[in-house]
């Protein structure tokens, strides 16, 4: 489903030497893979995902998501494949405070113009277990359940992949242990999940696990831990 080719990023700030953030990485990522990218601060694994997201474009290499060059698609085609390939997650909610926990899940589908957005909003909430919070607004919510929103924002639209970000920097151990499940459960019922992170136990989660340093793919391994507590 994602295919990197030997991707360069490079940023340069006024009177700084040049910081590679990416270093000729490539990868591949198959439909209904949960894989977690590891890596330390700054090794450039927010934008290794920021590429794959289609929220920056490589210096050079190629990237292709189900197929097609990404390089090819026009900022209109970019912002439509956002809106319905590719749900994201950060570790900022990023949720309007003072606007309810269903208007924030809506507005991905306001964008795709779509009719049926109260129906996919309330399933979307149902799935992430805040059925009862529909119409709390955002500064009234706990840090998980404002998570548990994000996360239901992402997935309104039935992206077939989703991209979180530290979704659990956060969140204490309990909550985190949640969220976890919860993108485990989505990704049981099909979709795609890469989870960036920096927490190891974290990453013992998924199912694969790419390490990332000083922007180049440092091992590329299978989670014998995680697939074991599949079994």
């Amino acid at each position: 489903m994602i295919e990197l080719k030997d991707l360069v990023k490079t940023y340069q700030k006024p009177k700084e030497p040049p910081v590679k953030a990416l270093d000729h990485v490539s990868l591949k990522i198959e439909q209904g893979e949960l894989v977690a990218i590891l890596g330390p601060s700054g090794s450039g694994k927010s934008t290794l995902m920021n590429v794959m997201g289609l929220l920056d474009r490589p210096d050079s290499g190629e990237y292709l998501l189900n197929g097609r060059a990404a390089h090819g698609l026009s900022e209109d085609e970019l912002a439509r494949v956002r809106n319905r390939v590719i749900g994201f997650v950060f570790q900022q909610y990023h949720l309007l405070p003072r606007t309810t926990a269903m208007e924030n899940v809506q507005l991905p589908l306001l964008y795709a113009d779509r009719k049926d957005y109260e129906e996919r909003s309330r399933a979307a909430l149902t799935a992430v277990g805040l059925a009862e919070r529909m119409s709390h607004f955002a500064e009234e919510l706990s840090g998980g359940q404002q998570q548990r929103v994000a996360i239901a924002r992402a997935i309104v639209n039935e992206p077939s992949v989703l991209l979180a970000d530290e979704p659990t920097g956060n969140l204490d151990s309990v909550v985190t242990r949640e969220i976890i499940d919860l993108l485990k459960a989505l990704n049981a019922k099909g979709t795609t999940v890469v989870l960036i992170t920096h927490d190891q136990e974290v990453a013992n989660q998924a199912n694969r696990v790419i390490r990332i340093r000083d922007g180049a793919v440092e091992a590329d391994t299978l989670n014998a831990h995680a697939a074991r507590g599949a079994e």
